[in-house]
C-alpha cells in the first residue's frame, strides 16, 4: 500500500455520496460502541476511544453523532452488542485479503463475506492464513495539496514525535510508527498544529502483488467494493499493488 495510493483512496472516500457517508458513520458508531464498552466513556482514560473520536472527526462525523454513540454504548440511550471477527482469505490470483468486522449476527456476516469471495473468484481461508504477510503500523497522513508545508520540517517533527518512517508523496506526507506509540505521535504532531487526512492503526503488507489480467483487476475491485459496502465490515486490507 503505497502512500500515494493510500492518499488517493482517502480522497475518493471523502468525495463519496451522502449515502456512503452515512454508511461510514454507521461503521464508526459500531467501533465507538465496542471501545466504550471495553474501556469506558471517558477519552482521557480510554486511549482507544480518543483515537476513534479523532478518526471520526477526520471523516467529518458530527460531534452530536459521536456523543450519541458514546452515550448509547455507556447505557444512557440503550445499547447494542457487537462482536469483533476477522476473516482472512484470497482474492483473484492469490491476493491476500484481511476483513475486520463488527457484527451482531456472526452467521449473517460469515455468509455475506464468503459469498463475496466466491463471487469474485477468491476464497476464504483459515485464521492466520495471510495475516503473517502484514505488519501492524500507525499510519498518519498529512495533506499538502497546496504545498504549504516544508518537507524537512514535517519530517523532523515526525521523527522527534517518535515516528519510525516518513515519506513525501505527491500531495501528502505519510508517517509510520509502531502501534504502541501511535497516540503519542499523533498528539505530539497535533500540538505542533498539524491536522490529519487520516490517522489510524492499519495492517500494511510486507510485499505486494501486481495483477495484469483485466478480469482479475475487475474482480478484485468488485470484491473490495462489496466488502466495504457491507455495514458489518469495518476494514479491508490487502496486498494488491493497485
Amino acid at each position: 500500500m503505497s502512500g500515494h495510493s493510500k492518499w488517493s483512496n482517502i480522497k475518493h472516500k471523502k468525495e463519496k455520496s451522502d449515502a456512503k457517508k452515512a454508511k461510514i458513520f454507521t461503521k464508526l458508531g459500531r467501533e465507538i460502541s465496542v471501545i466504550v464498552k471495553a474501556g469506558g466513556p471517558d477519552p482521557d482514560v480510554n486511549g482507544k476511544l480518543k483515537d476513534v473520536i479523532a478518526k471520526a472527526r477526520a471523516n467529518n462525523m458530527p460531534n452530536d453523532n459521536i456523543d450519541r454513540c458514546i452515550k448509547k454504548a455507556s447505557g444512557e440511550l440503550g445499547s447494542d452488542n457487537y462482536e469483533e471477527i476477522t476473516y482472512e482469505g484470497y482474492g483473484p490470483s492469490g491476493v491476500a485479503v484481511i476483513v475486520e468486522t463488527l457484527t451482531d449476527n456472526r452467521n449473517r456476516t460469515a455468509g455475506d463475506v464468503r459469498h463475496y469471495f466466491d463471487k469474485c473468484g477468491g476464497n476464504l481461508g483459515q485464521t492466520g492464513c495471510v495475516s503473517f504477510m502484514f505488519d501492524e503500523k500507525g499510519v498518519l497522513i498529512i495533506a499538502d495539496e497546496d504545498k504549504a508545508l516544508d518537507e524537512d520540517t514535517v519530517m523532523m517533527d515526525a521523527l522527534e514525535a517518535g515516528a519510525e518512517d516518513f515519506s513525501a508523496q505527491e500531495e501528502c506526507f505519510e508517517i509510520l510508527c509502531a502501534p504502541s506509540v501511535f497516540t503519542a505521535v499523533r498528539d505530539a504532531l497535533e500540538e505542533k498544529g498539524y491536522t490529519f487526512a487520516s490517522a489510524e492503526v492499519e495492517k500494511i503488507p510486507q510485499t505486494t502483488v501486481a495483477l495484469t489480467d483485466e478480469k482479475d483487476i475487475l474482480m478484485m475491485n468488485k470484491l473490495i467494493d462489496m466488502l466495504e459496502d457491507n455495514d458489518d465490515v469495518q476494514n479491508v486490507y490487502h496486498n494488491w499493488e493497485e
